[in-house]
């Protein structure tokens, strides 16, 4: 079956096939897990979960790590210049979701579901080797027209309903911080989301989603990620399926 985000529709699409395309090059193929990083400038304790995620980069090549600056601190001496209260907003729904209220840097959530303090590494670890791994594959192709990403069938997941969500990714940022916590230091952040967009929905059997280069424009960005996220209303849930990827 193949059908078509809304958003795509919005702005246009080609028609499949129409153009060979090249697979892009997957920094995880077929991940056991997704850690996302809530983290900010502003924030003393968060260099050390900061030097963690990239640590993970290296280390574990089956784990997609995404980092998301939220702008909390901003008032606090110092405006992080990686952060958007879009990431803030998915922080605060998380903790909805969960039910526990639980707001605060750094901290990290894996797969959608647990979370845990940022600079933790037995805690992230341990949560990574228990992770069940992603029951939905992810591939995308690019050519000259479009970006397409192609979502496997999942008998597992068949009742379930999912957003596909396409993040534009900052490998490295170096920032130089002049005032607040973290003043006089230069901190490296790895994998940073500058930008999150829902291009679909889900419904658990094999589809199509194709976005139009022009519309890529948009994220200033040569590296992305996607998610396949189950919700619950319109509150954020595991993650079932991701892929991270250079174009």
């Amino acid at each position: 079956m193949r059908r078509f985000s809304l958003f795509s529709l919005a702005i246009g699409f080609f028609a499949a096939g129409a153009v060979s395309a090249a697979s892009l090059a997957a920094q995880a193929q077929n991940p056991t897990a997704v850690v996302e990083l809530f983290t900010s400038q502003g924030c003393s304790s968060c260099p050390p979960a900061d030097q963690f995620l990239e640590d993970l980069v290296s280390d574990q090549t089956d784990v997609i790590t995404l980092s998301y600056h939220v702008d909390y601190w901003d008032y606090f001496g110092w405006k992080d210049t990686l952060a958007s209260p879009v990431f803030t907003q998915r922080q605060k729904d998380y903790a909805k979701s969960r039910g526990d209220a639980q707001v605060y840097t750094p901290q990290v959530v894996i797969n959608g579901l647990t979370h845990m303090v940022g600079s933790d590494r037995d805690a992230i670890k341990r949560a990574i080797k228990d992770a069940s791994g992603m029951s939905v594959k992810v591939d995308a192709m690019l050519d000259e027209h479009a970006l397409e990403v192609q979502l496997s069938s999942s008998l597992k997941e068949l009742d379930k309903k999912a957003d596909v969500y396409l993040l534009g990714i900052e490998k490295e940022a170096v920032v130089k911080i002049l005032r607040g916590e973290n003043a006089g230091t230069t901190q490296t952040y790895t994998n940073v989301v500058r930008s999150i967009l829902p291009i679909g929905m889900w419904s658990g059997t094999a589809e199509v989603f194709r976005l139009p280069r022009t519309a890529l424009k948009m994220f200033n960005s040569k590296n992305w990620a996607v998610l396949v996220q189950a919700n619950s209303g319109d509150m954020p849930g595991e993650i079932i399926g991701a892929a991270f990827y250079d174009e």
